[in-house]
């Protein structure tokens, strides 16, 4: 049964002094439309069809405010629907074009949507190495600079991207093809199939090829991870990419330029560049959160969500300090512990 029916009836079953016929008419819409799709779907199983193919006028967030601000539907809206991931579409949800399209012209139009989305993406993770490969060629930026840039925005700006993909059940699938696409590119040029200098620049620390297989492929594994295992219903997925790439990248650049006063338990790491780093994380973090949030992805209790993102922070930072790099690579410790720690926040604590 859909969600939306499934939130009107109870609303009328525990409101039945204050029901008025707009409600009624709701609920009469909303069933009419469910026994129309099942009627037409007798192969395909209802779960399958997107919560965007009922009436807007019907859609839980559309529902007068009566419906939506009692005690009794804030209730049962936390019993039942998850406190992070209850979604009024599968899409930009004010605008409603993603479950427009997908209504319109099926399946193989968000396949088209998702090709393209794909082909754009790619088109500018290539532009920005290149553009930061020209830069600290022509000396304009250094090198490690450069790296950390890319380290920093290629993350940031995929996942950005999630959103230009439709609300196809394929769609984290084909985005994933993007870091996939840079995982097989390093493979080939970290065991020397091929040469690239720039790439070598772009991304190691030292210009060899056996760099591009430790530390960049990790950062590519954990964004294939990240988008078929929570893409953008998830507040995991986000704030592990989040930490990775904003919080991570920008501790390596503070330690640097500031890092004089070192973690008496890590003489490789400073004070500095843990502090940015906890900082960092969570504003970047939160910042992601809200964007998400502000496409009708996430629906969040922002007070719990603050306290959770800052001890997910907090504990990915104290993991980072430690003297663990040269056997585990801050790559996969910082996503990990941070994809475990924000699981545990979210869906525990919720």
């Amino acid at each position: 049964m859909d969600k939306n029916l499934i939130y009107l009836l109870l609303y009328v079953t525990t409101n039945e002094e204050s029901v008025d016929s707009r409600t009624i008419a709701c609920v009469c819409a909303t069933m009419s439309r469910v026994l129309t799709i099942a009627a037409a779907a007798a192969v395909v199983p209802f779960t399958h069809y997107p919560n965007s193919v009922l009436p807007r006028h019907v859609r839980l967030s559309n529902l007068p405010s009566s419906l939506t601000v009692t005690t009794h539907t804030l209730t049962f809206r936390g019993r039942f629907f998850s406190p992070y991931s209850s979604r009024a579409v599968p899409g930009p949800a004010d605008a409603g074009l993603t479950g427009g399209f997908d209504a319109i012209i099926g399946d193989g139009g968000s396949m088209l949507q998702d090709a393209g989305a794909t082909a754009l993406v790619i088109a500018g993770a290539y532009a920005l190495v290149s553009t930061f490969d020209f830069l600290s060629e022509r000396k304009l930026i250094q090198q490690n600079l450069s790296r950390k840039l890319v380290h920093i925005l290629s993350g940031l700006l995929f996942m950005a991207s999630w959103p230009i993909f439709s609300a196809s059940r394929w769609a984290r699938y084909f985005a994933s093809v993007v870091p996939l696409t840079n995982c097989l590119r390093l493979v080939i040029h970290g065991l020397s199939l091929a040469t690239d200098e720039g790439l070598l620049k772009s991304v190691t620390r030292e210009g060899k090829p056996e760099e591009l297989l430790r530390g960049p492929l990790y950062y590519v594994l954990v964004l294939i991870l990240s988008a078929l295992l929570f893409w953008r219903e998830s507040p995991v997925g986000v704030i592990s990419l989040a930490m990775m790439c904003g919080g991570d990248g920008i501790a390596d650049i503070v330690g640097r330029r500031f890092g004089s006063i070192k973690i008496p338990y890590n003489k490789q790491k400073s004070l500095a560049g843990s502090l940015s780093m906890f900082v960092l994380g969570f504003l970047v973090s939160i910042g992601m959160l809200y964007y998400f949030s502000a496409l009708g992805y996430l629906h969040l209790d922002w007070v719990s969500t603050v306290e959770r993102v800052a001890v997910v922070s907090f504990i990915a930072t104290m993991v980072e300090s430690l003297p663990i790099t040269p056997t585990v690579d801050d790559n996969i410790s910082v996503p990990l512990v941070s994809m475990v720690v924000a699981s545990l926040a979210f869906d525990l604590l919720a």
